[in-house]
């Protein structure tokens, strides 16, 4: 039996690999990273803080959705969805059409990845916008699921 406590829900990739996925004014709770050559410094305080907003007003997290927006190789913007307004926190709403598709293995490997996933797109005649990341599981879940899945998300004109 295994008493370890989840943090993470196991992620089933399926209803996420190779979808065209729509939002229209999707809500996401905003914080920020700090980085060191893209290498995130203080995830974790970012995710805690973000959930203390969560938590303090009832809200929920569809589907557990939080994107990473890399902004340079100093600072990263962590995107929470939320299914609610958090009054007092800063905020952002996305809409648009997303392509996206799921990866398994090394962080390392997310460059790799996103390159990959806007080839696949621009190879069905799309114009990638804009790409961000899902991180599925912290670490430490991804050790204990023995997968780590991170889930690119390509916005497309």
């Amino acid at each position: 039996m295994n008493n370890e406590k989840e943090c993470c829900p196991k992620f089933d990739p399926t209803p996420w690999d190779g979808k065209e996925i729509v939002w229209e004014g999707k809500r996401f709770l905003k914080d920020k990273v700090c980085c060191f050559l893209y290498v995130p410094l203080n995830f974790g305080g970012a995710m805690t803080r973000l959930m203390k907003k969560v938590e303090k007003v009832g809200a929920q997290v569809p589907d557990n959705v939080c994107l990473s927006d890399q902004v340079s190789k100093w600072k990263m913007n962590l995107l929470l969805a939320v299914d609610k307004e958090v009054e007092g926190a800063e905020s952002e709403i996305i809409s648009g059409r997303f392509l996206s598709k799921v990866y398994e293995g090394n962080f390392r490997d997310v460059g790799k990845w996103m390159a990959d996933a806007k080839t696949s797109a621009e190879a069905n005649k799309n114009t990638v916008i804009k790409q961000y990341m899902w991180y599925t599981t912290c670490p430490k879940c991804a050790k204990k699921y023995g997968k780590n899945y991170v889930v690119i998300f390509s916005q497309i004109a």
